[in-house]
């Protein structure tokens, strides 16, 4: 069963696709075509495992939330703490998968093939997205810990996709 993290690696999945597309029609227009369309290739695969890792760490977060009922205190910890650390983890991978797309789809938009800028642009406007929803997501599952150094990471990289995301637009 899918949860948000999994439709936001879905996102990042579709992204790096349109990069890879843009990367193998740009050979003849950028010399680091081919090496950015491996590492959009790299990441549309990463991020179709991201989206099956979420929903398993959902589906496990709520067993162990299951398992852990009527404990109390260090016990019911032991028994949470790995499976939610799981709802923060992958979406924060998500969100590094999705900042990576933004980095290429910007050099692809700048030296890549001109009439496939608009495929890089939607790109990063996608993964930047994606990005942030994840970043939203950690905040959720983080409710208590605003501080934890994971979020802190999410929301720098996500503001920086967002921001030159944007800045591809102009």
């Amino acid at each position: 069963m899918p949860a948000g993290g999994s439709a936001t690696a879905a996102v990042v999945a579709v992204a790096a696709a349109l990069l890879e597309k843009a990367a193998k029609l740009s050979a003849a227009h950028w010399a680091g075509a081919a090496g950015a369309g491996e590492r959009a290739n790299a990441l549309r695969l990463q991020a179709e495992e991201l989206l099956e890792e979420d929903a398993q760490a959902y589906m496990d977060f709520v067993e162990a939330m299951r398992a852990a009922k009527g404990m109390m205190g260090e016990a019911r910890d032991r028994a949470i703490t790995p499976a939610h650390s799981k709802t923060v983890d992958v979406p924060l991978a998500i969100v590094r998968s999705g900042a990576e797309v933004v980095e290429i789809a910007a050099a692809l938009a700048a030296h890549g093939n001109p009439n496939l800028r608009a495929d890089a642009v939607v790109a990063a406007t996608l993964a930047a997205a994606a990005a942030d929803a994840g970043t939203g997501l950690m905040a959720v599952n983080l409710s208590g810990a605003q501080s934890d150094p994971r979020l802190t990471e999410a929301r720098r990289l996500a503001t920086g996709a967002g921001r030159k995301a944007g800045s591809l637009k102009t």
